[in-house]
């Protein structure tokens, strides 16, 4: 059975000091949820700022997209995610990945460690912030951490527990995600750190078909119960799709035909981009679809036609 769809818009690039009217907007809009993403460069904190929205909006859900798991020691990061779905009512999507930014590592000064190093430190990680959030009492001696200790109060008071969210877009990130998490994000591949052309040829449908099968390699049985989530870096309602398509693919290093089919743009008038969405459900089961904060209005009548359906 299909997952419904669901929206949400990253506050992320929006003017910080607008951070708690665009959480409202977002919520009068019909989006489900916001995000902030993890980074030091312009933009709030992500939890201090999740934080606000929740605090000025009242079923909005709040989702960091995603922490990296290097920047915060398990048990603080628990304590913190607890904390926040105690005072929103468990309006909270935990995000969590294995960071990517080299720059972020370099500026913090944290080793910027392989790929396999950082992924499973994240595993290690996401088995100790499990149990936490779930009210057991850890003895943990591992690879990457050894800690003691229960979370005190406030504990998370959301139904079912608060959903884990892993996002990532290599073999061994979505094998992971897919065997450990609520809601998997499908992302372009960024193992060299940065964001560039490389992205690009990450992002296409074939591709796309390769990492939906890497979640079931990780997922087995429990695959349907997995919301799909996709990131959507090129927003924009227009009646005239091929010339931006035309103009979009040389900077990613695809074609045309393939920045169109690409579940991380979304480019056409509002009856092409719902007819789209519709096609990635019925292909990839993607139904959780997140923009850039600067585009909601223009994608509200989307919104409006799809969200719950």
């Amino acid at each position: 059975m299909a997952h419904p769809f669901r929206f949400s818009a990253s506050l992320g690039s929006l003017d910080a000091a607008d951070l708690v009217a665009n959480a409202q907007l977002a919520e009068e809009l019909g989006y489900s949820a916001v995000t902030l993403p993890d980074h030091f460069d312009n933009q709030p904190a992500p939890l201090v700022g999740l934080t606000a929205a929740a605090m000025a909006t009242t079923t909005l859900r709040v989702l960091p997209l995603v922490l990296a798991n290097d920047y915060r020691q398990p048990l603080v990061l628990a304590k913190e995610i607890a904390s926040l779905d105690a005072l929103t009512g468990g309006r909270v999507d935990f995000g969590l990945g294995a960071g990517w930014m080299r720059a972020d590592y370099e500026q913090a000064g944290i080793p910027y460690d392989t790929p396999g190093t950082r992924i499973a430190r994240l595993a290690e990680s996401v088995d100790i912030i499990t149990a936490l959030l779930d009210g057991e009492k850890i003895d943990h001696k591992g690879t990457h951490y050894t800690i003691t200790g229960q979370l005190a109060p406030p504990l998370p008071v959301q139904a079912g527990g608060i959903p884990l969210m892993l996002a990532g877009g290599k073999q061994k990130m979505l094998t992971l995600a897919g065997s450990k998490a609520d809601i998997v994000g499908i992302n372009p591949g960024l193992t060299a750190g940065v964001i560039d052309e490389r992205a690009g040829r990450d992002s296409t449908q074939a591709q796309t078909d390769r990492k939906l099968q890497w979640v079931r390699d990780g997922a087995g049985d429990r695959f349907d119960s997995i919301e799909l989530q996709t990131r959507i870096h090129v927003a924009m309602i227009t009646d005239d799709r091929d010339s931006v398509a035309a103009d979009l693919a040389p900077v990613l290093g695809i074609s045309a035909e393939e920045a169109l089919a690409s579940p991380h743009a979304l480019v056409g008038t509002v009856g092409q981009c719902i007819d789209e969405m519709r096609r990635w459900r019925d292909r990839w089961g993607i139904s959780f679809v997140s923009i850039n904060g600067e585009n909601m209005r223009e994608f509200a009548p989307v919104v409006e036609a799809l969200a719950g359906a």
